[in-house]
């Protein structure tokens, strides 16, 4: 395999795949929608994964009418 920046090809598409990880468990999440699940994804990529941690502990932040 060829090397880039130290560091095996396999060993960068796991790399990217883990971190790619959260955005889509968030895309594909029913818990919220519109708006909200906008924030959350914004929150993942610019705050780390921690945010990951807390859409899955807190969402969502507002309880849907019935």
């Amino acid at each position: 395999m060829q090397m880039i920046l130290g560091m095996g090809v396999g060993a960068m598409l796991i790399a990217l795949f883990i971190w790619f990880l959260p955005i889509v468990l968030i895309l594909r999440s029913d818990k919220t929608s519109g708006m909200e699940k906008l924030f959350w994804l914004l929150a993942v990529l610019f705050v780390s994964w921690f945010a990951w941690i807390f859409y899955a502990l807190l969402a969502p932040l507002e309880k849907k009418a019935s």
